[in-house]
């Protein structure tokens, strides 16, 4: 063979194939990715040690600071019974960062359950299900958690199944969309060939090939989570006093508004958006990182 002949082969050899970029690579190469991580991860660490640095203790109350102005004492000033704003936002969001990621884990594992169920079986389970799942979404989310806690009375507890319930519905109609662009690929019809059981179809083959569509319902759910939690205790059916919970807070002090007294709630109302906006940022980011 000439050495022009071996050339010509050479260039019509397609390309060798580019190794594809690993999620954490493209997650670490979106900076609305990162900001959103940085946001999250400082509320996280606000969580778990601001009880240890603080400044005051976030429960304590001077009736001689009552109202006071940000000052060198005071960075976000005090509130109407003298607590520190700053301290009680830091330490605020360990209820929040609680209560919200233990309410999505409820809501996406049982929502996956059904959702499994639901793609899998297809037919008159998949419809009746279906029907329900459409009754449940046709009322505001946020209402039939307050209807809920109306009944039950609110606490913890209460509030972490009642949101995870609110969101099962959501995250079920996700997976159950996913497993039906699964259901019918080979693996499936080979493992029902193989004696394999309903059960360890769903869990063992289907579920590990429906991660990437769970994993960013999951974040997506949290923030909506944050959100319904911090609305519920404005409402006064969420956490309860004393605590520094955010949404307590602006529903303690909102009334002093009218009077100048923007400390006491503009910090918390920061606060709660700012980890609202930092975890849609990470759910964005994923969304578009397990998307390649």
């Amino acid at each position: 063979m000439s050495a022009a002949a071996g050339t010509a082969e050479e260039s019509a050899a397609p390309p060798p194939p580019q190794k594809a970029r690993s999620t954490p690579a493209i997650l670490m190469r979106s900076p609305g990715f990162l900001v959103g991580a940085a946001i999250v991860l400082f509320w996280a660490f606000c969580a778990a040690f601001a009880p240890h640095f603080v400044p005051y203790d976030p429960l304590a109350d001077d009736l001689l600071e009552t109202l006071s102005p940000p000052s060198a004492a005071h960075w976000f000033g005090t509130d109407q019974i003298g607590r520190d704003v700053f301290s009680r936002v830091l330490v605020g969001a360990r209820d929040i960062l609680t209560i919200a990621p233990l309410a999505t884990l409820l809501g996406t594992v049982l929502g996956t359950v059904v959702g499994l169920v639901m793609g899998y079986f297809g037919g008159w389970v998949d419809a009746i299900v279906g029907r329900l799942i459409e009754v449940m979404l046709s009322l505001p989310l946020i209402i039939v958690a307050l209807m809920v806690l109306v009944a039950l009375g609110p606490s913890t507890s209460t509030v972490i199944v009642v949101v995870g319930l609110v969101f099962t519905p959501l995250v079920a109609r996700t997976v159950r969309a996913a497993v039906l662009s699964e259901r019918h690929l080979d693996y499936v019809p080979a493992a029902s060939l193989r004696g394999e059981g309903a059960l360890h179809i769903m869990f063992v083959e289907i579920l590990p090939n429906i991660w990437p569509p769970i994993i960013v319902e999951a974040t997506v759910r949290l923030g909506y989570a944050i959100f319904t939690i911090a609305s519920l205790s404005f409402l006064g059916f969420g956490v309860q006093p004393p605590s520094p919970d955010w949404g307590l807070a602006i529903a303690e002090n909102y009334g002093v508004l009218v009077g100048g007294f923007w400390w006491t709630v503009v910090p918390a109302t920061v606060a709660t958006a700012s980890l609202v906006v930092g975890v849609n940022l990470v759910a964005e980011g994923l969304q578009r990182a397990l998307a390649e």
